[in-house]
């Protein structure tokens, strides 16, 4: 994988080391998610605030048992978030890739306060006008970004997107430069120049996000095999 993202990156004249590659652990067991993070992974991303609540000690206690120091990790919340899930997303995660909307922000900011932490955020962005998918429409990220940069314990670093989906990686291609643009225009807006992350790429499409710009992206089966397999 990192073999990968390296060939992706030279291609793209960039440095792999400004790509940081998430584990996607949907629905991996905590045994499996040792494996990789003794292989190396430090970045790890749930989409479920449930079971990420059940996991995430699984795993340190699995670290531990070995009788090895725990590697520093940093999990982040990638899926779709509900108000009433923030109290746990600020307990739980580091990174949050799935902020939307105002309201969902403020939780998380008042949650974040209360459990004494700060939270690095990413504003997801709807690019395809997908009603069954979470963000914001293109137009409405400026406000919110602008909105979000008054909050005390978030810390807005880049946009998300989660383009339509098909087994074609180039189809995904424009919505990634489109991404992209959107965060240069954003840099130059209040609240927007601290935006210098681009969360966007999968298994299927994780070269052509790094030829567009990604800095994270967020892969699971080409890591840890089909949901429910044991590759």
């Amino acid at each position: 994988m990192r073999a990968r993202i390296t060939r992706a990156a030279a291609g793209a004249g960039r440095d792999a080391s400004e790509i940081t590659l998430i584990g996607v652990t949907k629905l991996v067991p905590a045994e499996r998610v040792v494996l990789g993070v003794r292989a190396g992974l430090r970045d790890l991303g749930e989409n479920y605030v449930q079971e990420a609540d059940a996991k995430l000690p699984a795993v340190r206690e699995a670290l531990a048992a070995r009788a090895e120091t725990p590697p520093a990790l940093r999990w982040h919340a990638i899926g779709r978030l509900q108000r009433n899930k923030a109290r746990d997303v600020a307990r739980l995660f580091d990174v949050v890739h799935s902020v939307d909307r105002i309201e969902l922000a403020r939780e998380l900011d008042r949650r974040a306060g209360e459990a004494s932490r700060r939270l690095a955020v990413f504003f997801q962005v709807n690019l395809c006008a997908e009603p069954q998918k979470g963000g914001a429409a293109p137009n409405a990220v400026p406000a919110l970004v602008a909105a979000c940069a008054e909050l005390a314990h978030l810390d807005p670093t880049g946009l998300m997107v989660v383009p339509a989906d098909d087994p074609d990686p180039e189809a995904a291609r424009p919505a990634f430069a489109a991404l992209r643009e959107l965060a240069g225009e954003l840099r130059a807006r209040p609240g927007g120049e601290r935006l210098r992350h681009l969360s966007m790429g999968m298994s299927n499409d994780f070269e052509v996000a790094i030829e567009e710009g990604a800095t994270h992206v967020r892969v699971g089966t080409a890591l840890f095999g089909p949901r429910g397999g044991t590759a």
